[in-house]
């Protein structure tokens, strides 16, 4: 493993708090949402009943299962806002826990990679051929809140 680099995936393995799926409740939008994934997926259908429905999933699997759906009417504009979307969220996470702030400044200036062969948007393909965007995201909170 690369010193400078810290992977991470699983909810459960090494910096699993770092994971969208970790169960850490954020407040946004007047609302209370169990998890990043929760909101993240929820905002796809924005405005609608299917927002709320996947707001009240029992897991974040589920609500991922529930957001990656094609039977219901997505937002127009999706792509075009996701990553702010995810940046939101994060900045959420990260600022509304204080040990997981601090979590995330003890990462110094170190590369932050979703490791998976699952995504190769969100996370790195598995071979470093992804696109990486929530390390990304990751680091920019990082560095925000490194200023504040």
């Amino acid at each position: 493993m690369n010193e400078d680099k810290i992977e991470f995936y699983s909810e459960t393995g090494d910096y699993g708090e770092l994971s969208n799926f970790a169960r850490f409740a954020i407040q946004l939008k007047g609302k209370t949402w169990a998890t990043v994934e929760h909101y993240f997926q929820a905002q796809k259908f924005a405005g609608t009943a299917y927002e709320s429905q996947i707001q009240k999933a029992v897991s974040p699997m589920k609500a991922a299962e529930m957001g990656r759906t094609r039977k219901v009417k997505m937002r127009r504009n999706w792509d075009n806002i996701k990553d702010n979307v995810m940046l939101e969220a994060l900045r959420a996470k990260f600022s509304q826990h204080p040990e997981l702030k601090e979590l995330l400044l003890s990462t110094s200036d170190k590369i932050l990679v979703e490791h998976t062969e699952n995504d190769s948007y969100w996370g790195d393909g598995g071979d470093g051929s992804g696109k990486n965007r929530l390390g990304k995201l990751l680091m920019k909170v990082r560095e925000e809140l490194s200023t504040e």
